[in-house]
């Protein structure tokens, strides 16, 4: 039997969650800067009693198994809480549950060691730290078979040299978990690189440049130099040529995650919408009542359905034992509309708003922004639209004959061989 009814026991932490967002959560993001900056002063003031509460209610790091103290949700819970979680830029990292940090955290869990658990697993689950994921680099951007940092074996160290591109806070990170090229002659591209943890304080790593972006409060997406880094053999993450595969066992989960954040980010713009067209008048009425406002409103709302509704199914799915690699194609389906969903409500409602709408008081033009931002992270919407064409046409068989077996004239004599032409004898 279908259902859509949320589990009766778990609706009451959903509530507690949603209004424990909107009321304590998103006024931290009107007066601290980066949610990363965990060792500022106003963060530990503020931040990190709310953290409690979350840790008293028993919701802390949900992303995590029971094997790592989590309570073991699953998808599909884990995205309606990303959906709460995210209607505030603070609302990840005060549930413990912020990228790349719960990404970097699975692939510890996974591949690392017992000291590199010890080391930087446990301080990152309990945000002592953050961290940050590199992978992507000024020349090849995200594709990583144009990757050039190197890492050539000197005796028992790495020596690690190159450039990385939009390392997000690397600044304020205690380690990278970086991906590197340790085999550029394996005989598969994919097995060419390696990934290491790197201690950010390694002698030899230059951040060239902090870049950002409209709506972020600080520059935190960084331009790495590495010159002659060593590292010691201990520093691999899993085994050799593993990266790519450690890669994506990070990467289908945090996807999930980033677009349950992404359809809170578009629910927020279309929450004020509605406020504002039935509380503004033009031209002798609401706006409410106009019918091109109405079309706008009626889009949004459907967008917002159909949006939610595949990534939903996309989690039950993984519930339901399918790994991530089986179901790429509804992960990257989910990825390929996430940015045309948040670009089209945030545009709606900066439009709707008029000239407020354009302005700093309103965060509608940092949500267009970030609709960009979220169609280039984790992979571009080509690629995924690309996977997506790719894992369905797999089902399909080619057709030999020169027209196609569901041409009209063969249907029509199938049907009749079938069940005959009858007697319309009278």
């Amino acid at each position: 039997m279908w259902s859509f009814e949320n589990d009766p026991a778990f609706q009451p932490e959903l509530d507690w969650i949603d209004t424990f967002v909107r009321e304590k959560v998103q006024p931290l993001d009107y007066i601290l800067g980066s949610q990363w900056d965990i060792h500022d002063p106003e963060f530990i003031r503020l931040v990190r009693p709310l953290q409690a509460e979350v840790k008293a209610r028993g919701l802390w790091a949900c992303h995590l198994g029971p094997e790592l103290g989590g309570p073991g949700y699953g998808q599909l819970k884990l995205a309606l809480m990303n959906e709460k979680f995210g209607m505030s830029r603070f609302g990840p990292i005060t549930f413990g549950t912020q990228a790349p940090d719960t990404g970097n955290s699975e692939i510890l869990a996974h591949f690392g060691t017992a000291d590199q658990k010890k080391r930087y697993l446990e301080p990152l689950l309990a945000n002592e730290v953050v961290s940050c994921f590199s992978m992507t680099e000024p020349q090849g951007g995200a594709d990583p078979l144009l990757f050039r940092t190197s890492a050539v074996r000197e005796g028992d160290e790495w020596v690690i040299n190159g450039e990385k591109w939009f390392a997000s806070e690397a600044e304020t990170a205690a380690f990278y978990i970086m991906m590197v090229v340790t085999d550029p002659d394996a005989e598969s591209p994919y097995e060419r690189a390696s990934m290491f943890i790197i201690d950010t304080d390694t002698p030899g790593i230059e951040i060239v440049h902090n870049y950002g972006f409209y709506g972020e409060p600080d520059d935190t997406h960084a331009h790495l130099r590495l010159t002659d880094v060593r590292v010691p053999d201990s520093a691999m993450l899993g085994g050799p040529g593993q990266a790519f595969a450690i890669a994506q066992t990070r990467l289908g989960g945090g996807r999930m995650h980033h677009a349950m954040r992404t359809l809170a980010q578009a629910t927020r713009a279309f929450e004020m919408t509605c406020e504002r067209v039935v509380s503004r008048s033009t031209k002798g009425e609401v706006l409410a009542r106009k019918q091109m406002v109405q079309e706008k409103i009626a889009d949004s709302w459907v967008q917002l359905r159909q949006f939610r509704l595949l990534i939903l199914e996309t989690a039950w799915l993984a519930d339901q034992g399918n790994d991530w690699k089986s179901i790429r194609k509804n992960v990257s389906a989910v990825k390929a509309i996430m940015p045309g969903v948040l670009n089209d409500i945030a545009s709606r409602a900066l439009h709707l708003h008029g000239s407020l709408g354009l302005s700093h008081e309103m965060p509608f033009a940092e949500w267009v922004i970030n609709s960009f931002h979220i169609g280039l992270a984790d992979g571009p919407t080509e690629v995924h639209k690309m996977v997506v064409a790719r894992e369905v046409l797999k089902d399909f068989e080619v057709e030999e004959a020169q027209f196609p077996s569901y041409i009209r004239h063969q249907q029509v004599e199938r049907a009749r061989a079938l069940y005959g032409t009858g007697d319309t004898t009278p």
